[in-house]
């Protein structure tokens, strides 16, 4: 348990479901920008996928995903597969970092970390809900 300043206590349940729509909010807010980014055709984003050779068709798509995600994330019944869906993307990011874009793969690794813990915590039976 918790003690708040007040004296009243919070049970660790209580806390743990403070801290994982905390988490999903942040997310949320976190992949929501950086797809809105993409979809908006930002020329740093344009590069960045004309650099992976891809082309326009990716960036939408992934920020389409993104977006989606984002929404996902806000939906209590679609958060765990929203959140899922998101560690995927950010796997693929990473790699993409890594094996093409010869950039740093913490920011990605970091999202892709926080998106499975959602998608854990919150899978359909699971007792840490």
């Amino acid at each position: 348990m918790t003690t708040t300043d007040t004296g009243r206590t919070r049970s660790a349940p209580a806390v743990a479901r403070i801290g994982l729509l905390a988490l999903r909010i942040g997310l949320a807010v976190l992949f929501s920008g950086a797809g809105l980014v993409k979809l908006g055709g930002e020329p740093a984003m344009v590069q960045m996928f004309a650099d992976i050779g891809a082309g326009d068709w990716l960036r939408h798509l992934v920020g389409a995903c993104e977006v989606a995600g984002a929404v996902g994330l806000l939906v209590p019944r679609l958060t765990s597969p929203a959140a899922l869906g998101l560690t995927g993307l950010m796997i693929g990011a990473t790699v993409t970092n890594v094996a093409v874009l010869d950039t740093s793969l913490v920011l990605t690794l970091v999202l892709a970390l926080a998106a499975g813990t959602v998608a854990w915590v919150s899978s359909p039976g699971s007792r840490r809900r």
